[in-house]
């Protein structure tokens, strides 16, 4: 058994893209995940299941098609590939910066040109760092947000719609409910 999270992209936001987690929770429970569970609103899924990534990601790319249209990416990694990321991260993710998120790389995404774009922006007070399930981008002062590559660039990039972005609490309590294997929800 594994223990995987599934994070979709852009669901319950602005009112759009309505998905009640309670109705997502049962259905991927009636798919035959065991140990659904979710974490706030924002698409943050967690489960347990025998398949290999591979036959999960053709079963909820078939079950999204057919019952969430909208749904047209997401990302699924496993406690061990989250755990494996944990431990090659830099030294500036654990410190206090003004912000951090996670660009995390979904299943339909061509990870080279993501990290060529990426690695061609001229950084401004914030640095970013190439992991294997996405991007981890920091930036150093608020002040100075709206001025970095990340804040003035990123909605631009042609591979945007295909990343699902976490910040650096809520990529904290992906790992804790990646080690909760109860199976509740909140």
């Amino acid at each position: 058994m594994t223990r995987y999270a599934l994070l979709v992209r852009g669901i319950n936001v602005g009112g759009k893209n309505k998905v009640v987690m309670a109705e997502l929770r049962q259905e991927l429970t009636d798919l035959g995940l065991e140990k659904v569970e979710s974490y706030i609103n924002s698409g943050n899924v967690f489960f347990t299941s025998t398949d290999s990534k591979v036959k999960l990601i053709e079963r909820l790319e078939t079950f999204f098609g057919t019952r969430y249209l909208f749904i047209q990416s997401f990302s699924l990694l496993s406690q061990e590939d989250y755990e494996a990321e944990v431990e090659n991260l830099p030294a500036w993710w654990n410190e206090d910066l003004a912000r951090k998120d996670v660009l995390f790389y979904t299943e339909v995404l061509d990870v080279e040109q993501v990290i060529e774009k990426v690695g061609s922006l001229k950084l401004e007070d914030e640095v970013v760092h190439f992991g294997k399930l996405g991007i981890f981008w920091g930036k150093f002062s608020e002040e100075t947000y709206s001025k970095t590559a990340y804040h003035k660039h990123l909605l631009k990039m042609p591979f945007y719609r295909n990343i699902t972005i976490r910040n650096a609490k809520t990529f904290d309590k992906i790992g804790q409910m990646l080690k909760n294997n109860k199976g509740n929800t909140q």
